[in-house]
């Protein structure tokens, strides 16, 4: 299931539950946690968390979400970070999560909204403090399925490494256009040509198609296959389970269901990316494949330059790419 860094304001995403970063003694604080019980009803959220304090560091308790469009609130209590013995806040601000999402998935909730847990008035590094959350969010994910979204409100939680960083940026740099033009006629007729040519496929034009990998007859076969066809083909090919495709897409599993058997179906760009990602795909496979879904990567679209980085350099982890395009501001991948 799909895992979403998002900047919202927690108390009006409508998911199942959110989480309260709390204190262990469950009273209103600052912060987030001012902000859920004075959406949530002060009184009504109060008398509830009441019956069920004290908590310990890194455990999680549920209350209804009363006045909140989430059915339930959850809360735990983060870490206070202490430098000197950061291994200990690491592991406690991690069985936060984890057990957080193990009250969602016994409420059977199927989606929840965290903020960055203890990156406030308790002091964890923001940086730090969202490396644990998205490592302890993907091992969960792994084996459950629910959708998870993090509220972040700053983008200096964002530390991507200064290589990367100026790697995407000369790439930009080198390869963005702010107008990139191809009419489709040309791209047709181009396209139309290369087939007539390979057809005949004279003795010099060999190499051409040893290069594609593809024997003339199978091109022909899947010249109009359409998207989900060749989805499925491809997932075959590179030798991946449906699973370990729509998780490393980071989709929604029903979404890949729909995607894998609704007749016709055309994915979103950014879903057809992802799962381009997801299969480890090569520039020219990826423009296959978003062709059949009606879609290309463009010189003009910062969002397709980015995409058109990683993939180049064969980077293929989605959370990866996905803190890139927040950095950016641009929509992230995924459901």
């Amino acid at each position: 299931m799909p895992f979403t860094i998002i900047r919202q304001d927690i108390t009006k995403l409508e998911v199942d539950a959110i989480v309260n970063a709390a204190n262990t003694a469950l009273q209103m604080g600052g912060g987030v946690c001012g902000a859920i019980f004075n959406a949530a009803g002060v009184s009504e959220l109060q008398e509830a968390c009441d019956g069920l304090s004290p908590i310990h560091t890194g455990e999680a308790v549920i209350t209804p979400g009363f006045n909140l469009p989430a059915k339930f609130i959850i809360h735990t209590a983060g870490p206070v970070y202490h430098h000197a013995n950061k291994e200990k806040s690491e592991n406690d601000l991690r069985t936060s999560y984890i057990n957080s999402l193990k009250r969602a998935v016994e409420n059977k909730c199927e989606s929840i909204a965290f903020p960055l847990i203890s990156s406030g008035i308790f002091g964890y590094p923001k940086a730090e403090a969202l490396q644990v959350a998205t490592a302890a969010i993907q091992d969960f994910l792994t084996v459950h399925d629910i959708n998870v979204m993090l509220v972040i409100f700053d983008q200096s939680a964002f530390k991507i490494s200064q290589e990367l960083l100026g790697s995407v940026e000369s790439y930009i740099d080198e390869y963005y256009v702010e107008k990139y033009e191809i009419k489709r006629r040309d791209l047709l007729h181009d396209e139309q040509e290369f087939l007539y040519k390979s057809l005949q496929r004279p003795s010099d034009q060999d190499n051409d198609f040893k290069e594609l990998h593809l024997p003339i007859e199978d091109f022909v076969d899947h010249l109009d296959e359409p998207f989900s066809t060749s989805l499925m083909r491809l997932i075959d090919l590179k030798g991946k389970t449906d699973v370990e495709v729509y998780k490393r897409a980071n989709l929604d599993r029903r979404l890949f269901s729909k995607i894998r058997t609704a007749k016709g179906y055309e994915p979103s760009k950014r879903t057809a990316v992802a799962l381009a990602i997801a299969l480890e795909l090569s520039v020219e496979e990826t423009a296959d494949l978003l062709k059949r879904a009606g879609y290309a990567l463009s010189r003009s679209q910062k969002f397709d330059v980015i995409i058109e980085y990683f993939i180049v350099n064969g980077r293929y982890d989605i959370f990866e790419i996905n803190e890139v395009l927040f950095k950016y501001e641009l929509p992230l991948l995924g459901s």
